[in-house]
């Protein structure tokens, strides 16, 4: 590791990110709106140019991003001054469509090759932030002392400097060290891989990312192979190829069969396109054949014959300084640019993996591929410009349940080389935060405050929905009037008597306590209850039920969201000689073609006579052998076998028992105590 230097001298962070988050895509919308609001009452202080307005911009991202909770619906504003922090909300206050709830789960880092360098790329970062510095001067000492010359110069175009960024041997250590620079500020960030992928010279950062060496022996590796291919003879080049893979294959079998040259190549299969390598005019031979075939293809700028056969003579000197070097496994999965799959344990990342790697071509469909069978969802881009992202939307594949990942991009170029970035503005990095915080990934906000100090300030409000939810009562009703358990009195004329009502999972109310394995049951008290009360609304004194059996339980559709009920009634017949009746109840369904019997049983009035009183119940003395049973354990026996009781249901006060015998204290519910109407079925539960 490298630790970051604590200099004053490092220039004003000039970009912030202030994030916004919420619940849902319209509160989003809305902490834009009061952001911009709350911008119009700081307008005195943000008047203030200078030292004071910076301050309170600065602090406000702060306080965002260390302040605040972030939720799922994001957005990331990269603003410079309070005009753009305004542009930038209010573009997000007028979005037509709420942004996605996003969560990323697995990062894939992916390291861009050659052919993305630009003079003065990372300068901006390396102005403003101690982490890049430290990294960058690391690296920049370590090539000094082997070619007495900056790497820094080099890569800044700075006057005075010695080589061209360009040229293969500075170019390949200057994209390295920037990379590492950039995986190092985004893990002060919070932000690590969960696997890493390289496109061509990429790949040595990507190892290094692995643990697979160190920063210098990786700063080696890529300037001796820079070396090596710099000082190759003949003139090499390379061309992006617009076609099949295949179809660029056959045509180079063509040509080559055709000359008596080195011959060209596929030096990258892409996807979308192919790169294809080898001696310059032959490659310029090929591009007019291409032209006439109506291919599109595009001679890259100086690039070497990468992957060719013009990089063989190199080989052998670069298998003998790498084996100066020592290598460890890949820490996290490394995916392999010449295999385009992952590297096992049991593989060595050695000097004869990177003398393959360098000749074999760059397989980097297949990597896709198979970095999408690791179910990445995020890539982050670690180079000096965009080049691999539309790549891998290309490349990505078309199956089910593959979701496209979201690619963000860590720096990009200027529109032209005479518009560096300004110092302190990152070079679009903080832009690129913004799109890993919108993609869902937790940052450590404090990473892009590094080596300042900052106060917390009071931000607005998190603008809270406030929706109304009206609990609408039932589309239905119970069947007429009468007691609330039996429903409508009806007389036939054969002297029988019936009760008609309806039930439903949730009428009464605490029907919906009462589940067994998640369906909602009638319990069996319900039957005994309804016995007893239409048995006392038609004789005199309290009645008296005997024999009574249940045939079958009254069981609830699953789908309890479309409330069907139940037409349930209870049949009494008429006094017989004996004044004994018999009790009926049986319900249907809207669905069912006749009624099904639930109980019956004997009812006769207590003043006909009734059983002659045993001894008075003594609890204390018939719980004296009883051991005490912890209540919510009871209820906790009852849910693991799938009888669930809700809170109409728990009556139990104090329980004692033994094999074979109980003694439990029950009481009513406070709601229903001194109830003459509803009487509730819950005591006589377990009775039946």
């Amino acid at each position: 590791s490298v630790t970051p230097p604590q200099s004053s001298d490092l220039a004003p962070r000039a970009t912030r990110l202030l994030p916004l988050s919420a619940k849902t895509g319209a509160a989003l919308r809305d902490v834009a709106g009061r952001y911009i609001e709350w911008l119009e009452q700081q307008e005195a202080e943000l008047a203030a140019e200078g030292a004071a307005s910076d301050a309170l911009l600065s602090d406000t991202a702060w306080s965002a991003g260390i302040g605040r909770s972030h939720f799922g619906h994001r957005a990331g504003v990269a603003f410079q001054d309070a005009e753009s922090l305004r542009a930038g909300l209010r573009e997000i206050a007028e979005m037509v469509e709420n942004p996605a709830s996003r969560k990323a789960t697995t990062v894939a880092f992916v390291y861009t090759g050659q052919a993305s360098q630009w003079p003065g790329m990372g300068a901006a970062l390396y102005e403003s932030e101690p982490v890049v510095r430290a990294v960058l001067d690391r690296c920049d000492d370590v090539l000094r002392e082997e070619r007495d010359a900056s790497l820094l110069d080099v890569m800044f175009g700075r006057p005075g400097a010695v080589g061209d960024l360009d040229d293969p041997q500075w170019k390949q250590p200057a994209i390295y060290a920037l990379e590492c620079a950039l995986t190092a500020l985004w893990s002060s960030l919070g932000i690590r891989p969960d696997v890493v992928l390289g496109h061509s010279l990429g790949e040595i950062a990507a190892a290094h990312t692995a643990g697979v060496f160190d920063l210098e022996n990786g700063l080696r590796l890529a300037a001796v192979r820079g070396a090596l291919v710099g000082a190759l003879p003949g003139e090499g080049a390379m061309a992006a190829v617009f076609a099949p893979a295949s179809r660029v294959a056959e045509m180079l079998d063509e040509h080559n069969a055709a000359g008596s040259g080195v011959g060209l190549c596929i030096a990258a299969d892409n996807g979308a396109h192919q790169v294809i390598s080898g001696p310059a005019e032959e490659i310029d031979a090929i591009l007019g054949s291409l032209e006439a075939a109506g291919i599109q293809a595009t001679r890259l700028r100086r690039s070497p014959a990468y992957h060719s056969a013009m990089i063989e003579p190199a080989l052998g000197d670069l298998e003998a300084a790498f084996s100066q070097l020592s290598f460890a496994p890949p820490s996290l999965p490394f995916i392999s640019n010449p295999d385009g799959r992952i590297i096992g344990s049991g593989e060595a990342l050695d000097a004869a993996y990177w003398c393959r790697q360098m000749r074999s071509p760059v397989a980097f469909r297949a990597c896709i591929e198979t970095l999408a069978g690791q179910g990445v969802d995020t890539v982050v881009e670690i180079g000096p410009h965009a080049v691999l992202g539309p790549m891998i939307a290309l490349a990505w594949p078309d199956a089910a349940g593959v979701a496209e990942p979201a690619v963000v991009s860590s720096l990009k170029r200027p529109a032209t080389d005479e518009d560096p970035p300004a110092p302190g503005s990152g070079g679009g990095f903080v832009e690129a935060v913004a799109g890993v915080y919108e993609a869902g990934l937790p940052l450590r906000f404090d990473g892009l405050f590094a080596g300042e100090e900052r106060r917390r300030i009071a931000l607005p409000g998190y603008p809270f929905q406030r929706e109304h939810y009206w609990v609408e009562a039932p589309k239905r009703r119970r069947l007429g009037t009468g007691h609330p358990l039996l429903g409508v009195r009806h007389d036939s004329a054969s002297g029988e008597i019936s009760f008609d009502t309806e039930l439903f999972p949730s009428d009464p109310a605490w029907l919906g306590d009462h589940r067994v394995f998640n369906r909602t049951i009638a319990p069996g008290a319900l039957y005994g209850a309804m016995a007893a009360i239409a048995c006392r609304t038609e004789g005199a004194g309290a009645p008296v039920i005997e024999d009574f059996q249940m045939h079958s339980a009254l069981v609830f559709p699953q789908n309890e969201d479309e409330e069907e009920g139940r037409q349930l009634q209870v049949l009494l017949d008429g006094p017989g000689d004996d004044a004994s009746r018999r009790v009926r109840i049986l319900s249907r369904g809207a669905s069912d073609d006749g009624w099904t019997l639930h109980a019956e049983g004997q009812a006769s009035s207590a003043s006909m006579g009734s059983p002659t009183p045993g001894m008075p119940l003594d609890p204390a003395r018939l719980k004296a052998d009883l051991s005490p049973v912890e209540i919510s354990a009871y209820y906790r026996a009852k849910a693991e076998v799938g009888i669930d009781l809700g809170p109409a249901f728990r009556t139990l006060g104090a329980l004692w028992s033994r094999p074979g015998e109980a003694l439990g204290e029950v009481s009513l519910p406070e709601a229903h105590q001194g109830s003459q109407l509803d009487i509730h079925p819950l005591v006589l539960d377990g009775c039946f």
